[in-house]
């Protein structure tokens, strides 16, 4: 049985049975019956494609987007502005100022927002199907129109301030900062997403509306809509909320980039009882053919929760710390393997030796059949507690949009799991980890270290 149908079979979330992909289409229904509730690839009459899926069991329509470029595209002084622009474009636009665009939002329960990470700008609109004509005015608006005026620019530049200020003395902030600036020096995801005091309060209304028109653009702009909307009148609306943005971004490239810092460890002392510790090696970007293998190593590794290796050794065996976990971080421009954990400072150095020793084991002999199993159950059964809500699935849609995935990966996703074998998953741990050496940044007060 195939995975989605499984899903379907199984009753437990009525939901997932819509998530089977169709044909592509011109912004017209693939049919009628259930069909209309599949993943459409829907293409406006101006050539904006969108993902949807329709469900018609609420009045709700939820949108998400997302387009290359984020805070790597901040300009060297200027770090923060993307991430001031995403703040901004809801504080009034066109010729509504920001207590009357927020006001418009309240009062027909509309909810947009906006968000930079390093590699994209995103953003979000959710509201019910009788206000989705304002709702889309309101968005395209935002999109085209944002007025960054002074007011509500200092007001959002102080809460930034405040909460840059606020991480300059929380542990894990600093662990981050640190992390990143050690890992890729000299390069754009070595700089702080959010800004520091200095380059936030250097921002001008000419900063925001440079970056505002080099990132937003219809270029590599991915949609993805669910909700009680047809395909018929999806197509309109693309066209009427992200038909003026330019053609053409204007991106400054982000050169591919190997993590450095390895076999490093950075101590930043703080006082505090815990020592937060931040570890990280090379992994995989999501192009790699390895990356599926890696997903599933990873999640024996320290991602499986209770079941991870990290977590049995560190907090079952020892109880060297509350929690213990790793990741994989599949940047456009790099690929990486992170994880950390916080535990007393007189051991710090011990939770330290056994994470590494992990590692060294993983590199070594890899993951065994029992546990590469298990993960495999866990990763195909949880699948689906992913797609529980309207904005989940629309934000998974984009996900798969944006790592170049095909409109039937939802189907494939679990077979590409199923088929890793314990050949792949010990290859790519020779791959990664046999030369474990990390960059390790610890901010507290460790003994012996």
């Amino acid at each position: 049985m195939r995975p989605a149908l499984a899903w379907l079979a199984a009753g437990t979330l009525a939901m997932l049975a819509s998530l089977s992909p169709t044909p592509s289409a011109q912004a017209q229904p693939q049919g009628g019956g259930d069909q209309g509730s599949r993943v459409q690839r829907v293409t406006s009459p101006s050539g904006i494609e969108a993902w949807l899926v329709r469900q018609t069991h609420l009045p709700v329509l939820a949108l998400s987007f997302a387009m290359k470029g984020g805070t790597s595209q901040d300009p060297a002084g200027r770090e923060g502005t993307a991430n001031m622009v995403a703040a901004m474009m809801d504080e009034g636009a066109g010729d509504l100022d920001s207590e009357t665009f927020s006001a418009r939002l309240q009062d027909r329960a509309i909810e947009i927002s906006f968000a930079a990470s390093r590699d994209t700008f995103s953003g979000s609109m959710r509201t019910l199907t009788d206000n989705r004509a304002e709702a889309a005015n309101l968005l395209r608006m935002a999109l085209t129109a944002p007025r960054f005026d002074a007011a509500p620019l200092e007001r959002i530049r102080q809460a930034v301030l405040a909460s840059i200020r606020r991480g300059s003395t929380t542990p894990g902030t600093i662990a981050s900062d640190m992390f990143w600036s050690t890992a890729f020096p000299g390069h754009p995801y070595g700089r702080r997403s959010a800004g520091t005091v200095e380059s936030v309060e250097a921002i001008t209304v000419e900063d925001l509306r440079d970056v505002h028109a080099r990132l937003l653009a219809r270029e590599h702009l991915k949609v993805a809509v669910v909700g009680d909307i047809t395909a018929e009148e999806l197509g309109p609306l693309l066209d009427e909320i992200f038909g003026a943005l330019p053609a053409k971004a204007r991106l400054a490239p982000v050169p591919a980039v190997t993590m450095a810092g390895l076999g490093e460890r950075r101590v930043v002392p703080l006082d505090v009882p815990q020592a937060t510790i931040s570890f990280g090696l090379p992994g995989v970007t999501r192009e790699d053919p390895d990356f599926i293998p890696a997903f599933v190593l990873n999640h024996i590794l320290g991602g499986g929760g209770f079941s991870s290796r990290l977590y049995q050794e560190v907090r079952e065996k020892r109880g060297l710390a509350y929690s213990v976990s790793s990741g994989i971080a599949a940047l456009d421009a790099a690929g990486m393997v992170t994880g950390g954990t916080s535990t007393r400072n007189d051991r710090a150095a011990e939770s330290l030796a056994v994470i590494t020793a992990e590692l060294k084991r993983m590199g070594a002999d890899g993951p065994t059949a029992i546990e590469l199993e298990q993960a495999k159950r866990y990763l195909i059964g949880s699948w689906a507690l992913r797609f529980e809500t309207s904005i989940q699935i629309a934000s998974n849609l984009i996900r798969i949009q944006l790592d170049g995935l095909g409109i039937d990966y939802l189907d494939q996703r679990n077979a590409l799991i199923e088929a890793v074998s314990l050949d792949d998953v010990k290859r790519v741990a020779r791959r990664l980890f046999a030369d474990p050496r990390m960059l390790v940044v610890v901010v507290g007060k460790p003994e012996g270290m």
